[in-house]
């Protein structure tokens, strides 16, 4: 059994899964809507619009990390998200939002300003000092399996037992993390769709979600518009939600907890009907 997560007086009890992440890029160059919520008031929009659309988290990133991306400085970084992340704070209190960040120094910076969790796709490896940050905060954190780095990940990636090696992994960090402080309770997982992985990782990593469940955190699956759903249904990243919809109705069988996609409305509704003729 998974303990209760509360966060901004919202209570995450696992009960009414799955649970919906917004995506807010603010970013010129991530690789399905980069460059369209650059200016604070662009930004602030797109915020509403994903809690219209019933997004429980907002997740604000200020670095493309998709395949073959350079990193951006941090000070660039900074000022792309925490305007951003104060504007919504301000004019939406009860928004919970998570920074979408390898780097200790915008996670410190995005909590003070109203973040409530770290979205790390190193799993906290990149930057020592972001442990620190997560324990000073006492705040959850999504901890990502990865091979390689963005610039690397897609360059030939191999494994024995894709499986196997990601769930090694994310046990080996969540015992690492609790060693240096970090509540078990705090970590949510994430297997990393797309970051290292070939069409068939990510198909097998979808078919055996089950074996990560043995891990007893919660899962988040980040498969909105990705390269692997553009060569099953042969479509661009904007033109992807349908496929997105169809992986998030397979991940709700599977039990996840948290989804992250770029269109909630779709996918939540879809799920909700989903739900609906199952239980009726």
């Amino acid at each position: 059994m998974i303990s209760p997560l509360v966060l901004n007086s919202k209570i995450f009890d696992w009960k009414d899964i799955p649970y919906f992440i917004g995506v807010l890029n603010v970013t010129p160059d991530s690789f399905s809507d980069g460059g369209n919520y650059l200016t604070l008031d662009s930004a602030l929009t797109r915020a509403k619009e994903l809690l219209d659309e019933g997004a429980d988290i907002i997740d604000v990133g200020g670095e493309s990390t998709r395949p073959f991306s350079d990193p951006v400085p941090e000070n660039e970084e900074l000022m792309r998200v925490i305007p951003v992340i104060k504007a919504i704070k301000k004019e939406f209190p009860k928004a919970i939002i998570s920074i979408d960040t390898y780097k200790s120094k915008v996670a410190e910076k995005a909590l003070e300003a109203g973040a409530e969790i770290v979205n790390d796709i190193s799993a906290l490896r990149f930057d020592p000092k972001m442990i620190e940050v997560v324990k000073h905060f006492d705040c959850p954190v999504i901890i990502m399996h990865m091979k390689g780095n963005p610039k690397t990940m897609q360059i030939n990636p191999i494994y024995k037992n894709v499986i196997q090696e990601i769930k090694e992994f994310l046990m080996q960090r969540i015992e690492f993390l609790i060693e240096k402080g970090i509540s078990f309770e705090k970590i949510i997982i994430d297997p990393g769709i797309g970051f290292g992985k070939t069409f068939e990782h990510n198909i097998h990593i979808l078919k055996n979600l089950h074996i990560f469940q043995e891990l007893n955190r919660p899962i988040l699956i980040g498969h909105s518009r990705k390269r692997f759903i553009g060569e099953i249904i042969k479509k661009p990243p904007i033109e992807r939600d349908g496929g997105t919809v169809g992986i998030s109705i397979f991940a709700y069988l599977k039990n996840v907890q948290f989804l992250r996609v770029h269109k909630v409305d779709i996918n939540k509704d879809a799920i909700r009907t989903f739900k609906f003729l199952l239980n009726y």
